[in-house]
């Protein structure tokens, strides 16, 4: 028995144990994957997704984000202005769209496309409040047990 593991596909940005494990399932499916990515993390809260979108300019090619998601939409026009007839056509110019699951707080930094390679720059910026705080251990007698209010035996 084998399952299709297509819709988990999409990858979580943000999410690094869950994006690889979500990677590993996707190979173990044998899903072939249109276009073709990386993800790769660049520092602790920094992340770059390439696309081989080869064929695509930028104007056949649109981006968006909407509730924790990344969309990237491929648009190719039938190209109708080739002389001859095509032999072999291995050079997919079909449209795709292709969705990211993103962590809270992940956000787009910006996008290049170069010989290709479609270059998508991500950045996790938690809020203050969410970041890790150190804790200071103080010694039993000192800060807690003086702020408790104090209390007297009844005497009978």
């Amino acid at each position: 028995m084998s399952y299709d593991f297509s819709p988990l596909s999409r990858s979580f940005i943000g999410f690094d144990r869950m994006a690889s494990l979500i990677d590993n399932a996707s190979k173990l499916s044998g899903t072939n994957t249109y276009p073709p990515y990386n993800i790769s993390q660049i520092s602790e809260d920094d992340y770059l997704i390439e696309l081989a979108v080869a064929g695509f300019s930028e104007d056949d090619l649109s981006l968006e984000t909407h509730e924790n998601v990344l969309s990237i939409i491929g648009t190719k026009a039938a190209n109708e202005n080739t002389t001859g007839e095509y032999l072999h056509r291995g050079i997919a110019e079909r449209g795709f769209e292709r969705r990211f699951q993103m962590a809270d707080h992940v956000r787009v930094n910006g996008a290049s496309l170069e010989n290709g390679l479609l270059q998508i720059s991500l950045k996790r910026e938690l809020p203050e409040a969410m970041k890790p705080r150190k804790i200071s251990i103080t010694k039993a007698n000192e800060n807690l047990i003086s702020s408790k209010p104090s209390r007297k035996r009844k005497t009978a």
